[in-house]
């Protein structure tokens, strides 16, 4: 008898089981809000796994960008199991023989893909991010094992000091410093204003700056709580050199970079339209 009961007990709770699996399925398959938050909950929990994982790996070489070569791989994987796929172009463009600052127009936490296909093909690469994300244990600590510059947004002369000392490595050691400009995020068809902290530490350094646009995430809409696959794409445009100019010669470059990445933003936006032959409402 007790050996029944168990089996009885072990069917109800399989079949609990099955039933919720079900219902899960059924929600996340027929509501794009559950699917919206389910596919973010996905990602958000798998990027730390990947960030955190390899962490014993990388105590061995603290602060060296190539800690961040394996959640790379990983993340795009994971991404394409998403539905969010994308094709890089211009790597051309790329001279890993001379460091410099990428600027990258900014959409959404999804754009954690686009670091992760631009930090094998880049060479010796480091963000800026808030210094929030340092306390986010432990992927704060993982990110600070990979390089990452933590800034206080809130102190500008200590984020600058902070950003100038690291700029010296763009010369001294060929790296690449990565921003996203517009310091916030925007899903519109026009970029956001750009912020001057990259381009201080451009001029101040000399440096070439390499914009990089990524097409308009059409797949990704925020406001209606939609999130369904999406071919993309990743263009690395030709570097623009800062060399001979000044801090006065800043607004003009910022106008000319911004302008520049607007256009190629709208390009390829209306191209990933096409590709994912969707048509959209303006």
């Amino acid at each position: 008898m007790a050996s029944e009961e168990i089996v009885s007990k072990m069917t109800t709770s399989s079949g609990e089981l099955l039933g919720l699996a079900f219902m899960a399925f059924f929600i996340i398959t027929l509501s794009s809000t559950a699917r919206y938050y389910f596919k973010f909950f996905c990602f958000i929990a798998f990027s730390v796994v990947c960030a955190v994982g390899p962490v014993p790996l990388m105590l061995f070489r603290p602060r060296d960008y190539r800690n961040a070569l394996i959640p790379a791989y990983l993340c795009i994987g994971f991404g394409k199991m998403l539905g969010a796929s994308f094709t890089v172009r211009g790597k051309e463009n790329i001279q890993r023989n001379h460091g410099g600052v990428v600027l990258m127009n900014h959409q959404s936490a999804l754009d954690l893909i686009v670091l992760a296909e631009l930090w094998p093909i880049m060479g010796r690469s480091t963000v800026v991010a808030k210094k929030e994300v340092l306390y986010m244990f432990p992927f704060g600590m993982a990110c600070w094992l990979w390089g990452t510059l933590f800034i206080d947004r809130q102190n500008r002369d200590s984020a600058r000091s902070v950003i100038n000392k690291e700029a010296k490595a763009i010369n001294e050691k060929q790296a690449k410093l990565l921003f996203f400009p517009e310091g916030t995020r925007g899903s519109g068809d026009k970029l956001l204003p750009f912020k001057k902290g990259s381009f201080h530490v451009a001029v101040e350094s000399q440096a070439f700056i390499q914009p990089v646009v990524i097409s308009k995430y059409h797949f990704l809409k925020s406001n209606a709580k939609i999130f369904n696959r999406g071919q993309n794409i990743i263009k690395i445009l030709p570097e623009v050199p800062c060399a001979g100019l000044t801090k006065d010669d800043i607004p003009e470059l910022m106008e000319r970079v911004q302008r520049m990445m607007q256009k190629e933003y709208e390009l390829l936006s209306d191209e990933s339209l096409s590709i994912n032959n969707i048509s959209e409402v303006h």
